[in-house]
C-alpha cells in the first residue's frame, strides 16, 4: 500500500483551528474531501484543500498509483513558531498577543478494496 504525503509550513493560523476542520475529512475519498472542504465557510478549510490538491499532484509524479482510489489516511496540524506581538492597554502596560502558526500534513493512501 503506497502512501502520499504533502507539507504545509508557517501558516498563520492556529493548529487548533485547522483539527478542528480535519475531523471532517479523514477517512474519506479525496473527491469527497474536497467538495466537504469547498462548501465550509472556514479558513482553515480553504487551507487545508490547498494541501490536499498539493498532496494528489504529488501522487500524479509517482508510476503505479491511481489517483481515483485515494483516501486521505491522516491530517496532523502541528505547531509551528508563534509570532509574539504587544498590545497597549491602560496605565502604559502592554499585553502579549500570540500569533500562532501551523505545519499541516496530509497523508493519502490508496484504498484496496
Amino acid at each position: 500500500m503506497s502512501e502520499v504525503k504533502a507539507v504545509a509550513k508557517y501558516i498563520r493560523i492556529s493548529p487548533r483551528k485547522v483539527r478542528k476542520i480535519s475531523g471532517a475529512v479523514k477517512g474519506k475519498p479525496v473527491e469527497e474531501a474536497l467538495n466537504t472542504l469547498q462548501f465550509m465557510p472556514q479558513k482553515a478549510a480553504y487551507l487545508l484543500e490547498k494541501v490536499i490538491r498539493s498532496a494528489v499532484a504529488n501522487a500524479d509524479q509517482n508510476e503505479g498509483i491511481d489517483i481515483d482510489s485515494l483516501v486521505v489516511r491522516n491530517v496532523l496540524a502541528d505547531e509551528g513558531p508563534t509570532l509574539k506581538r504587544f498590545r497597549a492597554r491602560a496605565r502604559g502596560r502592554g499585553t502579549r498577543i500570540l500569533k500562532r502558526t501551523s505545519h499541516i500534513t496530509v497523508v493519502l493512501a490508496e484504498d484496496t478494496l
